[in-house]
């Protein structure tokens, strides 16, 4: 499952109950002097922190990485964050629909910042662009304009900010890069694609049967076809590892998983959202990056 794809019960009822506290609701991030803004998941909203440090507060509605974070329920909590918002940020590309339906619904003007648009990727590209390191740049410096415009005496700072994580940022597809020259062109397979771009930045390359990944992305038993081919890249040790997305887990993704163990073949995980523990993007990166450094290493 890699597109949010939450649903959206009785939103107008949820957009009618936060604006009608709009009057008198005021986000805890307004009320001690900071910059409210709200961000569809906390991979986002862990960019708007490095960004706008101690003059933001930051409300990332989905944050939960033990779980399937498309089962997050809708509230008016969401509604009246997003109402009170003076920046939002989202993914975009279809990943996060329920995000621009809740900013639909209620109706605000807050300023948008949003992730797959300024990719420049083409629609119906890969939507999960939070992989994208030089995507994830982009968004940090576009941050740093909306924040600016809304605190200007701080814009320095926005922007120094920015600049600094950049350089983080670049030196994780940096330390991708490096990973992927122990072996150019490595065949890997993955659950889901949702590691994509990161894969894509060490110069290795996704086997996986895209029947398979359709059928998975869709929650739907990828054909037996399909399956086979995919079990037999795994079994018969034809890639260097698999890629599994610890939040999507079915009977089918299980077998796989089970089945690149006992073939001896390295399995990672990787999240749709940031692991417990893990508070900023950069770190997040890198400890994926090492996961796969290592998996080429034994392989």
């Amino acid at each position: 499952m890699s597109r949010l794809s939450r649903s959206v019960p009785a939103l107008a009822g949820v957009a009618v109950l936060a604006l009608a506290g709009c009057g008198d609701h005021v986000s805890d991030a307004a009320a001690d002097g900071k910059i409210a803004v709200v961000a569809s998941t906390n991979v986002w909203g862990s960019v708007v922190q490095a960004v706008g440090g101690n003059r933001v507060g930051v409300d990332s509605i989905v944050d939960d990485a033990s779980g399937d974070p498309h089962a997050h329920p809708d509230s008016p909590e969401d509604a009246a964050a997003v109402a009170d918002a003076a920046l939002v940020v989202f993914n975009g590309g279809g990943y996060d629909d329920f995000f621009t339906e809740l900013i639909d619904g209620t109706g605000t003007d807050a300023r948008q910042v949003d992730a797959f648009a300024i990719s420049g990727h083409e629609v119906g590209a890969n939507e999960h662009v939070w992989y994208d390191l030089p995507t994830v740049r982009k968004v940090a410096d576009r941050i740093a304009v909306e924040l600016g415009a809304l605190d200007a005496g701080h814009k320095a700072m926005f922007t120094a900010n920015a600049k600094t994580f950049g350089a983080r940022v670049d030196a994780v597809a940096a330390r991708a890069k490096r990973a992927g020259e122990a072996r150019p062109g490595a065949k890997v397979v993955a659950t889901e694609p949702v590691a994509h771009y990161l894969l894509e930045a060490a110069g290795l390359t996704d086997v996986t049967p895209p029947e398979f990944s359709e059928a998975i992305e869709e929650e739907t038993d990828p054909p037996v076809s399909a399956f086979a081919a995919t079990l037999d890249l795994v079994s018969g040790r034809r890639v260097a590892m698999l890629v599994a997305n610890a939040q999507t887990q079915t009977p089918v993704t299980d077998s796989l998983v089970e089945s690149a163990r006992k073939a001896g073949i390295p399995v990672i995980t990787v999240t749709e959202t940031l692991p417990r523990g893990v508070t900023g993007y950069v770190e997040w990166m890198t400890q994926q990056v090492d996961a796969i450094a290592g998996a080429l290493a034994r392989t």
